[in-house]
This record gives C-alpha cells, sequence and structure tokens, in this order.
C-alpha cells in the first residue's frame, strides 16, 4: 500500500467518524475487543510514562449502572453491548487529561476502523449529582483507586443509527491559520 493510499484511508477514517448513540444488541467479537485493548495500550503518553488505565466492560447490568454516572449525555451507555472507562492518575503524570484524551480518541478510532460505533462520554469535571461527581461515582462502582481520575467512558458498539460523513467543502476553513493567527 502506498503512503498517499494509506493517507487518503486516514482521512476517510475522519470523515466518517461520527458519534454514534444508538447501537444493536450484537456483540463486539472478541477479535475487535482485542484490538481496541491494543490500539488502547499504545496510545502516546507524555515520556510514554503510560499512567493510564483502561476498564472494558460488557455486562448488560453493569453498563446500566454505568450510564447513571450523570443525569446528562450518559444514558447511551445502557444500549451499549461495550464500553471502555478511561482512567488516567493524576498523582504520576501532569498530562493525564491530554494523555486519556488521546486514548479515548484513539479508540474511537479503531472502533470506526473496525466497522464499530462509539461515543465519547466525559466525566471529568461532570456531576452524577449535587453532592457527588460523576468520577466518584465511577470509581465506586467500579472499584476504582482513590488516586486515580476518570476522564471519559467511550461506549461501542455496531451502530443502530446512520450519520452523514463530514462534506469537506463544509469544513471551517476561517479556523486555520498560517504563520500566526
Amino acid at each position: 500500500m502506498s503512503i498517499i493510499s494509506t493517507i487518503m484511508e486516514f482521512i476517510h477514517l475522519l470523515q466518517n467518524r461520527r458519534s454514534k448513540r444508538k447501537f444493536t444488541t450484537q456483540k463486539v467479537e472478541t477479535e475487535k475487543v482485542e484490538s481496541l485493548m491494543q490500539a488502547a495500550l499504545m496510545s502516546p503518553t507524555g515520556k510514554r510514562k503510560n499512567h493510564w488505565d483502561f476498564i472494558f466492560i460488557e455486562t448488560p447490568e453493569t453498563l446500566v449502572k454505568l450510564s447513571e454516572c450523570k443525569p446528562h449525555g450518559a444514558k447511551l451507555i445502557a444500549g451499549a453491548p461495550l464500553a471502555v472507562v478511561v482512567i488516567g492518575d493524576p498523582q504520576q503524570s501532569d498530562t493525564w487529561v491530554e494523555d486519556c484524551s488521546i486514548a479515548s480518541i484513539i479508540l474511537q478510532l479503531q472502533a470506526e476502523a473496525l466497522g464499530l460505533g462509539s461515543c465519547w462520554v466525559q466525566i471529568h469535571n461532570r456531576e452524577h449529582d449535587s453532592t457527588t461527581m460523576a468520577d466518584t461515582y465511577t470509581k465506586t462502582l467500579l472499584g476504582i483507586p482513590e488516586e486515580k481520575a476518570v476522564l471519559s467512558v467511550v461506549a461501542m458498539g455496531y451502530p443502530d443509527e446512520t450519520k452523514k460523513a463530514f462534506d469537506l467543502s463544509e469544513l471551517m476553513q476561517e479556523k486555520i491559520h498560517r504563520e500566526g493567527f
């Protein structure tokens, strides 16, 4: 495969990756889950410290409980056959948010490449309710050590909705600057 065709495939992947919030009940095959695990572990981190962890969840009851982590934007987790909780370690890395963000998008791009849909659910700095943060709820639910921090949950599965690819002619070219703002 030539470098040009590889670049074009990547652009096509980016163009077609859209957040999917509805999934079929089809279970994600073991080989695809393992591929997602490998992709997560290859995500770049500051100084290659790898201060992230990932919890892969496929149990429907746990997915339902996880979907209750915050009042808005998390219900879709209950309908996904797979969710990945992305965890960082703020005590070990001052780039944990960036590292976990990169890992989250790597998971989404790998999911797209595997024919799966995905949606990022923000946990960091979000409330579960008026007295508990979504991070605390998630850590309690999944037994995550107190010193760790949950950035996101990436819900995945076979999409039960279609979304139009980005129209390249409609990209906001005014957001691109050269040599300065």
